[in-house]
């Protein structure tokens, strides 16, 4: 079966965001164009990392090719919205990839289903019928700012770290290794307090 690329050339929206509780939730990429939108399931790590990229990306293109690439997110362009219901997984992303269209001016991203094997990279942004299912979307540079923007605010909206080793505390706290065979509770007044695991 011929592999499907869903091409978003001018999408009305491109946004990370999740569903469920910090500490439960599952992270997303929406693709919404007129009335067709499309959801993949990626990782938070996935998330972050294709803010990073793309934040280099915009740097690059503008160095390079005199991108006129804005440094804040234009007002018109800010999406706090939830994600559009129902959120329906089209796949789970492996790879994704980047680039740059200098005819259309925009900045290119492709999200790949995961598969068993290792993707070969000639079929990243390319219409080759062989390889994994994808999603093709295409953003203006102040768009591809709007996207970073937000997800970076999406990955840092979860459960906040310990001040001491870094790891995410539940509300129920955790054990912290910082603390030597200690719980390490959450207070929600934001005074953090220790138990001793051998307590009954």
């Amino acid at each position: 079966m011929a592999r499907v690329i869903h091409v978003f050339r001018q999408p009305d929206r491109f946004v990370a965001g999740t569903v469920g509780e910090p500490g439960d939730r599952t992270f997303y990429l929406q693709a919404s164009e007129d009335t067709r939108t499309v959801s993949v399931t990626v990782e938070k790590q996935q998330v972050s990392v294709l803010a990073e990229r793309l934040g280099s990306l915009l740097e690059e293109i503008s160095g390079r090719f005199g991108a006129e690439v804005p440094d804040e997110v234009a007002e018109e362009l800010v999406d706090n919205e939830p994600l559009d219901v129902p959120v329906e997984e089209e796949f789970r992303v492996g790879t994704m990839g980047l680039g740059w269209d200098a005819e259309s001016k925009a900045v290119v991203i492709e999200l790949l289903a995961i598969t068993e094997g290792e993707v070969d990279e000639a079929v990243v942004l390319d219409d080759t019928e062989e390889g994994p299912d994808a999603v093709r979307v295409f953003l203006s540079p102040a768009a591809a700012r709007a996207f970073t923007t937000r997800a970076d605010r999406v990955v840092n909206a979860g459960r906040k770290p310990c001040p001491l080793c870094g790891d995410p505390l539940d509300p129920a706290g955790h054990i912290c290794p910082r603390q030597n065979g200690y719980r390490r509770n959450a207070d929600l007044t934001g005074t953090d307090t220790t138990t001793d695991l051998d307590e009954d």
